[in-house]
């Protein structure tokens, strides 16, 4: 199960005039409410974004990444509303709520440069004729974004494919859903119409959509979602985008600082309340340095408990408690967090499990929240063959003594990201493909302009000469 994302698709049909209510996560007390776009609604929007879709893509790429750029500028504008907004929808602290906005307005920017110089190949053949491998827009692209970053998530995906040509229809996390629609408009208004439509709802607006005779579904969210969005995608023919859930491991080699890696254990498993796409969510420590660095993270968890902001929502903070629990049932132990706080909101305190087992939860499913569980292992390759035993494939990250275990961590394990020493982080411009249960193609990087392109061979052949 990864809930994490947003409401799983179904498949009947909403009944109209139905409404979202969101609650703010550090008081309980109402933070939006939005009406759910009918299934007519969602397909009047697909119907807008196809009739744009010639003209976009015969507008010049220099103009279209200059609409970009405005955007970009206005979303600076209004990096206080956005932040406020995304405050009081999710949960999420000040300073990630802003950072998120100023991430996404340099995605949109990145995008607004690499799109003019995204190019196709030339070919050698015969001396009278030309090939060339041209890259055009695909067409309408659905884009479904997350709540727990939702302007940086959707500025990746909204930006890289309007740059190259094609018209979207973009639905916001039920989550987050005035944060998500606010964004769009503000990146709309710089566009002509019906380039960008935005549309409410929750998981039946979504499926909605994806089932919509449209080009391309851009997903980040859960894996049961995405696998629905793919089968959705194979009836249509559809191109399916997709980064799903994760169950990211870290593990710690002996010879490293235990405290020093318990940092990195934290920041990794408690920033944004452990809702961050590539958390750490299980930890595999040799039993050399096994006793001194979960005492070090406990030490840690107790400094970020003053830092942590709430879960998304009670029904999220149902989850990860399930999860706490059924670990220490089954013979772990909490040494630090483990219960449901009293009081507003769906606060949870960072939590350290110690003595878990491979069955257990916590190490099978993505929990999504606050929480270290650490296993401990008699040697580094075992701990990389428990982390690689899984049905996920987003990434992981690896503290390894030497350079033979960073680079047998890096080619064993079956992720499309790994982390060698230093959780987060990262040049900018890396791409990667998750595997498995966590989705499929680039969804970030230069490389996300060739998944919102399709490539056409063109043969330019001589016709002989009729005065001969």
């Amino acid at each position: 199960m990864t809930p994490h994302h947003e409401t799983p698709p179904s498949e009947v049909a909403p009944p109209p005039n139905r409404e979202v209510t969101v609650l703010d996560p550090r008081s309980g007390e109402v933070a939006s409410r939005v009406r759910v776009a009918t299934e007519q609604e969602c397909a009047d929007a697909v119907r807008a974004a196809r009739r744009a879709a010639l003209d976009w893509a015969r507008t010049p790429a220099a103009e279209r990444a200059a609409a970009g750029r405005a955007g970009a500028a206005a979303v600076r504008a209004a990096a206080d509303e956005l932040a406020e907004l995304n405050e009081r929808e999710t949960g999420k602290t000040a300073d990630d709520a802003r950072g998120g906005v100023d991430a996404g307005a340099g995605t949109l920017e990145q995008y607004a440069e690499l799109g003019p110089v995204h190019r196709g190949h030339t070919l050698n053949g015969g001396w009278s004729a030309l090939d060339m491998m041209v890259p055009q827009p695909r067409g309408v692209a659905v884009v479904l974004t997350p709540w727990n970053d939702p302007v940086a998530v959707a500025a990746g995906l909204l930006g890289a494919a309007l740059v190259t040509g094609n018209t979207v229809v973009h639905k916001p996390s039920e989550r987050c859903p005035t944060t998500g629609r606010r964004f769009a408009e503000i990146l709309a208004a710089h566009l002509p119409p019906d380039v960008l439509r935005i549309v409410d709802g929750d998981g039946a607006a979504g499926a909605a959509l994806a089932a919509a005779p449209v080009d391309v579904v851009a997903h980040v969210g859960s894996t049961a979602t995405g696998r629905r969005i793919a089968l959705a995608c194979a009836r249509s023919g559809a191109r399916a985008l997709l980064e799903n859930g994760g169950n990211d491991p870290l593990v710690v080699d002996e010879g490293v600082d235990p405290e020093w890696a318990a940092e990195q254990a934290a920041l990794g498993s408690f920033a944004n309340a452990g809702q961050i796409c590539v958390s750490v969510e299980r930890i595999y420590v040799h039993a050399a340095v096994a006793d001194r660095f979960t005492a070090a993270l406990t030490d840690q968890a107790r400094v970020w408990a003053d830092r942590v902001g709430p879960l998304v929502d009670r029904a999220h903070r149902d989850h990860v408690h399930s999860h706490v629990a059924a670990a220490v049932s089954g013979g772990a132990r909490a040494l630090t967090g483990g219960a449901v706080p009293a009081g507003p909101g769906t606060f949870y305190p960072p939590t350290v499990l110690a003595g878990c087992e491979p069955r257990m939860e916590v190490l099978r499913a993505e929990t999504f929240g606050p929480l270290g569980p650490v296993r401990t292992v008699p040697d580094f390759a075992t701990g990389l063959r428990e982390a690689a035993d899984d049905g996920y494939g987003l990434a992981a990250t690896v503290l390894p003594r030497d350079m033979a275990h960073a680079q047998a961590a890096w080619r064993e394990l079956p992720v499309g990201t790994v982390k060698v020493n230093a959780v987060f982080g990262g040049a900018p411009g890396g791409a990667a493909q998750p595997r498995r249960g966590s989705g499929q193609g680039f969804g970030y990087g230069p490389e996300l302009l060739d998944e919102m392109t399709t490539t056409k061979l063109v043969h330019l052949g001589s016709a002989p000469d009729p005065r001969g």
